[in-house]
């Protein structure tokens, strides 16, 4: 009787995978015993991970957009509580998942393309961040757990998105799918806040109102945060967003990428003024104003300006559409006497009187919870910071934010370099410009609120930016794939006139 080798009874087969899932019990529950239900959560995640990886190596691209669509929904998810688990640790964890996958497949990455001014800055950041871990302001020894998860959050998590970018988004068709399924999620955004101004709020949402009622009920006007962490958070998104399809859209050669970037634009914009958020309206001028001196031609940066003028006018200096809540509420903006920002200006005063004592700040991840009472800078920690460039520096004190602010120039000026004087290609010049005026965009939003590191902004912006720097290595391939494009939008235009030459004969 031959036996087949290969053959193994169900009972070993069942019984190999009950002993790994009673290991996996085990570890989780050394885990909840020692970390906390964080711990429980990561060794919960590991299947995931594993099917994951399956994934990744089958369909290498699939765990990618995976990571964007659920950086858009994480916060609609948690605010369901359709999300058992911190909201960092599945985002972290797909983009660790995607790096770990990149090296093990032995993925090609070009020195180049992950080695510039951008990765320099970070890791100036993160060198910065590391030492912060010695910082024992009060003196009640080093608190390296509250580290940790601060510097995850606040340095890490810029360099994970654009080491994702640079290993997964670095050819024109890579690209151009990466803007569809961006510009699909923007649309979503949008047309979600619409659905609650003319649908109303869902049982979740109304919850949300209730705790946020003090920020998104102002004078009788309802801010609109569609599937956003809040209001402030949206439109800044959206505004900057805007930005970057906005001029695509005006540089790009083909008919149906205009159109589709340009409704996403303005459909963009709009949302930008459902939010009812104030500062949007300087990022989205602000943005396109950078674009002004980006743009090297006259043609373009004269109505541009113009444009940009214009609207500052209307909304500065004229009461026009004053009916209107919603503009009469961006409109506020312009005003210094607004009570909102002057209660900003005399928290950042208080700060500041404080914060001389703490150069290096009060520490990363210290919280009010983790400070004894006796210590007098324990107040620094309960004043609402209102900007994320204040919570910034009160964990790293002005050492601290002097190092962000100037890592954050030299890539900003670094994206400026590439645009103006390395990518050759007018569309692809477009996107760049794009993704840096968004940048900008972005950080004038972090100066104003504290939305600079919320979903899903970094791996849009900070990523998008990580994609400016590795445009001047594909100009000359995305300058082939976007002349075969015109081929085809020739070709159809041409059939298309045949057709109704044809129907009149």
């Amino acid at each position: 009787m031959i036996h087949d080798r290969s053959y193994k009874p169900f009972s070993q087969v069942s019984g190999g995978r009950a002993a790994v899932l009673f290991l996996l019990f085990l570890i989780g529950i050394y885990s909840l015993y020692s970390s906390g239900i964080a711990g429980l959560a990561v060794v919960a995640m590991l299947p995931v991970m594993i099917l994951g990886c399956y994934l990744v190596f089958k369909h290498e691209m699939l765990l990618f957009y995976v990571l964007m669509v659920m950086n858009y929904f994480l916060h609609y998810l948690a605010r369901c509580n359709y999300l058992p688990i911190p909201m960092s640790l599945p985002n972290e964890m797909l983009q660790l998942m995607l790096i770990f996958t990149a090296l093990v497949t032995f993925k090609e990455i070009k020195s180049q393309y992950m080695f510039n001014v951008m990765s320099l800055a970070l890791g100036i950041w993160c060198a910065f961040c590391t030492l912060e871990i010695f910082n024992d302001q009060f003196g009640i020894g080093i608190n390296v757990g509250s580290w940790f998860t601060g510097i995850r959050l606040m340095a890490f998590q810029l360099v994970y998105p654009c080491i994702v970018m640079t290993i997964y988004i670095n050819t024109p068709k890579r690209l151009e799918k990466f803007m569809l399924v961006l510009a699909l999620l923007s649309i979503y955004g949008a047309l979600w806040a619409v659905k609650q101004k003319e649908l109303g709020f869902n049982d979740a949402e109304k919850v949300f109102l209730i705790r946020a009622a003090r920020t998104h009920f102002v004078n009788g006007v309802i801010r609109y945060f569609s599937i956003f962490s809040d209001a402030a958070n949206y439109g800044i998104h959206m505004a900057s967003i805007a930005i970057v399809f906005i001029l695509a859209a005006i540089t790009s050669p083909l008919r149906r990428k205009r159109i589709l970037y340009g409704i996403v634009g303005i459909l963009c914009v709009w949302g930008m003024f459902l939010s009812g958020t104030r500062t949007a309206i300087f990022c989205l001028l602000a943005g396109l104003g950078v674009y002004i001196f980006l743009s090297k031609s006259v043609k373009i940066a004269v109505p541009f300006t113009i444009v940009f003028v214009l609207f500052f006018v209307f909304m500065a200096f004229t009461k026009i559409g004053n009916g209107n809540p919603t503009i009469r509420r961006m409109r506020s903006a312009f005003n210094k006497d607004d009570a909102s920002l002057g209660v900003r200006e005399y928290n950042k005063a208080t700060l500041k009187k404080y914060m001389v004592d703490a150069p290096w700040g009060i520490g990363i991840g210290l919280e009010a919870q983790d400070i004894p009472s006796y210590c007098t800078l324990r107040i620094v920690s309960q004043i609402p910071p209102d900007s994320e460039y204040v919570y910034i520096w009160v964990r790293t004190g002005k050492v601290g934010i002097t190092v962000f602010v100037i890592t954050t120039l030299m890539m900003f000026l670094g994206a400026c370099w590439n645009v103006l004087f390395r990518i050759n290609n007018k569309s692809l010049r477009g996107l760049g410009a794009g993704f840096t005026c968004a940048f900008v965009s972005l950080h004038l939003g972090g100066y104003a609120n504290q939305i600079l590191m919320q979903f899903p902004n970094v791996i849009i912006f900070y990523g998008g930016l990580a994609l400016v720097y590795i445009m001047p290595y594909i100009d000359n391939e995305y300058t082939e794939w976007e002349q075969k494009e015109l081929e085809k939008q020739a070709e159809r235009k041409r059939l298309k006139l045949e057709k109704k030459r044809a129907s009149r004969v």
